[in-house]
């Protein structure tokens, strides 16, 4: 039985795309950072054994001691997995290249898909007053990235607007729609987000027209712009918000910031 004195936990999104190249992690890290501008707290759940979204947030390779690896398949306290970031409101579990083994071990553990549904959802995490976890999923539909969607609420996908985005789409739906069938039958598209746009570009807006054709009311409004601003603040480790605050890029995160919180209003 559930307990209804428990606050109602934060809303929980998986950033996927099996894609590599798309935005992905930048798209994480940016629209986490621009909730918790707001005052929203934010953690996120960096599932990619690249790390990269961990790096872009300030934690070095050598601070990593407990990661989404010991979240997933060790007993460690939230205390010592969940690290403060260079962002006020801004929380991490990181990621390190042992995340790549973990997907072997999962396929021991009978509770495999769930693992990361029950971390996220033990009560010790109502200690951080969470309002949001975004989870930066590998570029692979593997049982890591199940385990991303079965744990959310909903996906959102980041689409680069160059030459067949589109034809990668339907793999994923259908990930989606298997997701739905096995184990999260309210897992829902929270939205098609459209990066590395060019106005310049008849291709960009070819591959705009297409998805909103094609997708319609599930393309957010905002466009990521492609910005030499977004693609330089990794390497600074921090967020572009903090990097050039008034940067197009810095702009548009905090306009997609607002359209995901006015439609989970």
């Amino acid at each position: 039985m559930s307990d209804l004195s428990r606050p109602a936990g934060p809303k929980i999104v998986a950033v996927a795309n099996q894609k590599g190249g798309v935005g992905k992690t930048t798209t994480t890290i940016n629209l986490a950072a621009a909730l918790a501008e707001t005052g929203l707290r934010v953690l996120v759940v960096d599932l990619d054994p690249q790390g990269n979204a961990s790096t872009g947030l300030g934690i070095e390779v050598e601070d990593r001691e407990f990661t989404t690896y010991e979240l997933l398949l060790e007993d460690v306290a939230l205390d010592e997995v969940v690290k403060t970031t260079v962002s006020d409101n801004l929380f991490i579990v990181p990621a390190t290249v042992d995340l790549s083994s973990a997907d072997i071990e999962l396929f021991a553990n009978e509770k495999r898909s769930f693992l990361l549904h029950d971390a996220l959802r033990q009560t010790q995490m109502d200690q951080f007053k969470l309002d949001y976890i975004l989870i930066d999923c590998p570029p692979s539909l593997n049982l890591l990235t199940v385990n991303a969607m079965i744990a959310a609420h909903s996906v959102l996908v980041p689409l680069q607007s160059e030459f067949f985005a589109l034809e990668g789409l339907s793999q994923l739906m259908l990930t989606i729609r298997e997701v739905r069938q096995s184990g999260n039958k309210d897992l829902r598209i929270e939205g098609v987000l459209l990066t590395m746009y060019d106005k310049r570009n008849n291709l960009s807006q070819q591959v705009e027209n297409d998805a909103r054709s094609n997708l319609g009311e599930l393309v957010f409004k905002t466009v990521i712009p492609r910005n030499v601003r977004v693609s330089e603040a990794p390497s600074f480790a921090v967020p572009v918000l903090s990097y050039d605050t008034t940067s197009k890029g810095a702009m548009a995160y905090r306009e997609l910031a607002a359209e995901l919180i006015k439609n989970n209003g």
